[in-house]
């Protein structure tokens, strides 16, 4: 009942400080300041004239709270978004703003309404905050420094206040502006706000316009060198069709159907002159190189640094790895078992930093569901990049079998500073606030 009580406390507590930093100016908030220090100095009204500041800034503000409820603009607008944006690296787009009424508009300013950054009930009671074990009891016991922190997560992008340049009466203007995203995942546009300060430029007037859109933000990468695999090519069942011109394509065998599915380049048009339907070339078998990217989902905590951390590897790691000739498969366990797979002839890596851009933890299932997936394909595979977030048993299991099986195997184990000094010397240490630096070191 007390965290459902404090949850509520918080929730409209947040909500009246957007409100009052949208309505105000700075210097508005500065007036509201200002008052709340009058009302203290000014309860005694013969010692001091505390009294006579809180009379005139209520005034100046009550003037400019009138003045500001006058707005009577018509607008409409449309976002330009860009295809992708990355964390943390500040992006361009571009909104047109129409002014629909018959005269000029100006000192009007533009504000974007991103998603109610706010978290559930269900979210402030079970997430945890890193190092809220070293706070004192109260912070614990209350838990405003984790409502804060889960704000902070789940507020997706800054973008800051953009002054408009004059519109014209029944016309149309372009502007552009800048948003830094904070977190991967889809960056949800609610709409736009089009304010204007009263003269004396305290309180402003607002204009909402719902403009819903998004915009999908690729994990953080680093620079690193390309993962070199001592692995050899592998039978691929399916062969070219899956894989392009990549590989070895062994003797002709025979003419067939054709068959839906069947690349146009195999097509023997002599012989489908002679007989009148499309015949198709056969070979035997086809080997190509094939390395998985395995990605460690299992955790349990809400924004857990370390998980981020990991995806932002395995993003490096993706980039990193030559698909011109070749193909990479990221497995990873977050509903189901899941393997995307890219290269020449199936998909780009710009299609894994997609998916990477969207994994969610996996807090259902074993880290055995990893495991068997992995040891299912081991066949096709000619290496293995593993991204783990411990060294515990399971983990070792796994990495012990690929190795039994003949397959290299990489090993990257992000963790917090302190964490890693146990490793084995063939496991590569990434700690977290040096993961640049750990990777540079590969």
């Amino acid at each position: 009942m007390m965290k459902r009580l404090l949850y509520r406390w918080f929730s409209s507590f947040s909500a009246f400080q957007y409100r009052v930093d949208r309505r105000f100016t700075r210097a508005g908030s500065l007036a509201l300041g200002v008052l709340g220090a009058a009302v203290v100095i000014g309860l005694d009204t013969n010692r001091t004239v505390g009294y006579q500041v809180f009379t005139l800034v209520l005034a100046l503000v009550l003037l400019s709270a009138a003045s500001s409820l006058v707005f009577r603009g018509r607008f409409t607008a449309r976002r330009i978004l860009p295809r992708f944006a990355s964390v943390g690296v500040p992006v361009t787009y571009r909104m047109a703003i129409t002014n629909h009424t018959r005269r000029r508009q100006d000192g009007l300013v533009l504000l974007e309404e991103l998603t109610d950054p706010r978290p559930t009930f269900e979210e402030f009671v079970t997430a945890r905050e890193p190092g809220e074990e070293r706070r004192n009891w109260f912070d614990r016991q209350v838990g405003y420094p984790r409502w804060a922190w889960l704000v902070s997560q789940k507020r997706g992008a800054v973008i800051a206040p953009r002054p408009l340049p004059t519109l014209p009466a029944a016309g149309e203007t372009e502007v552009t502006l800048e948003v830094t995203p904070l977190r991967r995942g889809h960056l949800r546009f609610q709409g736009i706000t089009i304010a204007r300060p009263d003269p004396l430029g305290l309180v402003q007037a607002l204009k909402s316009i719902a403009l819903p859109q998004s915009l999908l933000v690729l994990p953080k990468r680093y620079p690193m060198a390309e993962i070199r695999l001592a692995g050899t090519r592998k039978y691929q069942p399916g062969g070219v069709a899956l894989a392009s011109t990549v590989g070895d394509s062994e003797e002709f065998v025979s003419l067939r159907d054709y068959r839906s599915g069947d690349p146009m380049r195999r097509i023997h048009w002599k012989s489908w002159a002679r007989v009148g339907r499309p015949v198709v070339k056969e070979y035997l078998d086809e080997f190509f190189v094939r390395h998985a990217l395995i990605l460690d989902t299992f955790t349990g905590d809400l924004g857990d640094p370390i998980f981020e951390e990991a995806v932002s590897v395995a993003a490096s790691v993706a980039i990193s790895m030559p698909t011109q000739e070749s193909l990479l498969d990221l497995m990873f366990v977050g509903p189901e078992a899941y393997c995307f797979t890219a290269g020449r002839g199936v998909a780009h890596t710009e299609q894994l930093l997609e998916v990477l851009a969207c994994v969610e933890p996996c807090r259902d299932k074993p880290f055995r569901t990893l495991h068997h997936a992995v040891i299912d394909r081991h066949d096709s595979l000619s290496g293995c990049v593993c991204v783990l977030l411990t060294w515990d048993d399971a983990r070792q299991e796994l990495v012990r079998q690929l190795e039994a099986l003949g397959t290299p195997t990489r090993v990257l184990v992000v963790g917090e500073p302190g964490t890693l000094d146990r490793l084995p010397g063939d496991v590569h240490r990434l700690e977290v606030g040096r993961i640049a630096e750990g990777l540079a070191c590969l």
